[in-house]
């Protein structure tokens, strides 16, 4: 009771204001919010129509001074095209943007922004006001080449790897998106054995046929057809198709070399896995840890039309239990990578039907361990019908030849859950003879480029792989129940790239100023 009767209620005093004498709060400019907006019109200088640029055909804005975005109509991707599309809007504060409804045909965008700026004496004023937007049809550079003549084309790459298998395909994509080698491209079909690129103009088509010849081993050959011919001028019209053969020699698998060759190689071999692929191959006998390079002019003068072939591919690969290890750390090269090793392995099928081990000799010595798994070729029981294996006299062939470490066990726990990365994708036109194939078979070759991507550190260094925004961090108590020991290769997140769009308009105050907007 006696604390309540010392209790002093405060009164918040009123003032008039200097203009038109209304009694009001206290503020900054000792005027009311009438005689202020009356005095100062914070929406001066900012833009109240503008004119924005709509293709008909694919739906896209053009926001300049190239970049075509697609957004649908009151979406908040259009409400952050609009938005950019206003000069000046950084010297106020953006507190709220909305759309104002309008006819869908009547080209008319209205978007009502409130704002708020500092005037007199430090006083902070909000005001809203209406900005109209102009929408003019414009034809992309894409679609006008299209609505011209569908069939305008002067030059076709013809890329064709005969495998049974995509996986070339799937890294030479994403080697494509990270370069812009197909930017030009006006149509990229995909076939059931390859890919074709169309290009308005033969310059174009050649510099893509540059682009796979140093990223891959290929031969061409160059074709033209005759389109029209104007006797009065001489002029002549051609079409230009540039066929392009991959290498079929693919990473990974097992070959047999020729005699020829593999003297030419310094006698390496004859039995050696392609360990990697660029512009060449880089062979590795796992007996020796010895290693050649093969360019692709190599690789077609071996003597045959066609080149040699794998002889087992990685559709034949078989996994094997170690059961025992021994390393040799004096036969291995300090140049290396690789550590020579004997092991005895086992095939995982045949556990708990036979007693069958081999004994084997690898270059996989510093990654396996005793109770590890590993992927090889059987050539033990293996049907092997290569000319080239049968001109070798008294040859000795190994029972087993291990390729690399397996997670297939671990990885069938994580398998299906999303990934916190993704991969772009060219905008592809599928050939019907490509849909015919099984579905099921393509998806799984796709999964296991992306478990090969995570495996290989050499093979993301020459890719682009982005964050997924979607991606969701499985929750701690999920994590201890699928987590137990050595878990299977991933990508390190210092090692993906943010997915921005990056205008080249707009300077460093305006990003960072919507930076602050989408904060608030």
């Amino acid at each position: 009771m006696a604390a309540d009767m010392f209790t002093v209620s405060h009164t918040v005093g009123r003032v008039l204001c200097c203009m038109c004498g209304v009694t009001m709060a206290p503020n900054a400019a000792n005027m009311c919010v009438t005689c202020l907006r009356s005095q100062v019109d914070i929406t001066e200088g900012l833009q109240k129509l503008v004119t924005v640029l709509y293709c008909p055909e694919c739906g896209r804005y053009l926001q300049p001074p190239r970049t075509w975005v697609k957004a649908e109509l009151e979406s908040k991707e259009l409400l952050t095209f609009c938005i950019k599309r206003l000069k000046n809007i950084n010297k106020v504060r953006l507190v709220d943007a909305g759309f104002i409804w309008t006819e869908p045909h009547s080209k008319r965008l209205k978007v009502r922004l409130k704002i708020q700026k500092e005037v007199i004496n430090g006083a902070i004023l909000e005001q809203a006001y209406v900005v109209e937007y102009t929408v003019e049809d414009h034809m992309c550079e894409k679609c006008s080449r299209v609505a011209a003549n569908p069939d305008q084309w002067i030059a076709c790459v013809q890329v064709r790897q005969k495998v049974e298998h995509k996986r070339t395909f799937f890294f030479l994509e994403q080697l494509i998106i990270k370069h812009g080698a197909a930017a030009a491209a006006v149509n990229i079909k995909q076939i059931h054995d390859g890919m074709d690129f169309y290009f308005a103009n033969k310059s174009h088509g050649l510099k893509l046929l540059d682009f796979l010849s140093n990223v891959v081993p290929v031969r061409s050959r160059h074709d033209k057809q005759l389109v029209s011919h104007d006797t009065k001028s001489n002029t002549y019209n051609y079409r230009f198709t540039m066929s392009v053969e991959i290498c079929p020699v693919c990473k990974d698998d097992l070959i047999c070399l020729p005699q020829k060759v593999a003297a030419g190689l310094g006698n390496i071999g004859p039995l050696v896995l392609c360990a990697q692929v660029s512009n060449s191959l880089l062979l590795l006998d796992p007996q020796t840890l010895r290693t050649a390079y093969m360019d692709a002019n190599q690789y077609w003068r071996t003597g045959f039309t066609s080149g040699f072939r794998s002889l087992l591919n990685a559709r034949q690969l078989v996994e094997y239990v170690v059961l025992d290890i021994e390393t040799d750390p004096s036969a291995s090269s300090r140049a290396s990578k690789y550590v020579l090793a004997d092991v005895q392995v086992a095939r995982k099928s045949d556990f708990g039907k036979n007693d069958i081990t081999f004994m084997a000799r690898t270059h996989l010595g510093h990654l396996l361990n005793v109770g590890d798994f590993a992927l090889g070729y059987d050539v033990y029981a293996a049907n092997t019908n290569d000319p080239e294996l049968e001109k070798y006299r008294n040859l000795s062939l190994p029972d087993v030849v291990l390729v690399k470490k397996s997670y297939e066990e671990k990885r069938a726990k994580r398998r299906g859950k999303p990934r916190p990365w993704k991969l772009k994708a060219l905008d592809m036109e599928i050939d019907p003879s490509a849909l015919r194939q099984d579905q099921d078979k393509a998806a799984k070759e796709y999964e296991r480029f992306l478990e090969e991507i995570e495996e290989d550190p050499e093979m993301r260094a020459k890719i682009a792989l982005y964050r997924d925004a979607n991606y969701r961090p499985q929750s701690e108590t999920a994590s201890m129940i699928d987590g137990d020991g050595d878990e299977p290769p991933t990508v390190p997140l210092e090692e993906l790239l943010a997915d921005l769009r990056i205008d080249h308009e707009r300077d460093e105050s305006e990003a960072a100023d919507d930076v602050e907007m989408e904060e608030d």
